[in-house]
């Protein structure tokens, strides 16, 4: 198992539509779980393929208790939403704002061995699993804002300097994990 690096906003894999999972074996097993122990490693609820450099049709999740995997995620949200609730994403690090999302949704997909997956979700979960197809579709949560949010988050964004919290993101992760992040890492 391996911490991955994450890719920060500006990285070009981040606005490209994921392709779907074809094959099968033991290098999707592989990767399913370095994604699964670096979104553990930071502490957050989902991650998406994308975000690690994969453009895959892959996410990981861990949210209330629920934790698992989709790929090739195929989702149908209600008409209604549930209250705006402030968002982060790992690819936007510092950043937090409201977001609209719908209040239930249903994924479909399958997992590592192609066996299907049918799930409904309500509150965090369903923030989740919209928010890592969202990735898959190349775009970021900061898409979806509206108005003085959306001001702010672009000024934030422009203003930011991004090279400087990767470096030391991956410093302060080199000095926990070891060997996974340095001269051989994966990028």
């Amino acid at each position: 198992m391996a911490i991955l690096s994450i890719r920060i906003i500006g990285d070009p894999v981040l606005r490209t539509v994921a392709g779907d999972v074809t094959d099968f074996g033991p290098e999707l097993a592989k990767l399913i779980e370095d994604m699964t122990e670096t979104m553990v490693d930071v502490r957050g609820a989902g991650l998406a393929a994308p975000q690690v450099g994969v453009s895959k049709r892959i996410f990981t999740y861990s949210v209330d208790g629920q934790e698992g995997h989709v790929i090739n995620p195929v989702i149908v949200a209600s008409d209604d939403f549930q209250p705006d609730q402030p968002e982060g994403c790992l690819s936007v690090p510092g950043l937090g704002f409201n977001v609209r999302r719908h209040r239930w949704v249903r994924i479909t997909g399958v997992d590592l061995h192609g066996e299907p997956l049918d799930m409904e979700a309500t509150g965090q979960l369903a923030k989740c699993f919209q928010h890592e197809t969202d990735h898959l579709n190349g775009k970021l949560y900061v898409d979806r804002l509206d108005g003085d949010d959306r001001k702010d988050a672009l000024r934030a964004i422009r203003t930011a300097n991004y090279h400087d919290v990767t470096a030391q993101t991956v410093a302060k992760r080199s000095r926990t994990v070891g060997s996974a992040f340095g001269a051989g890492a994966a990028q």
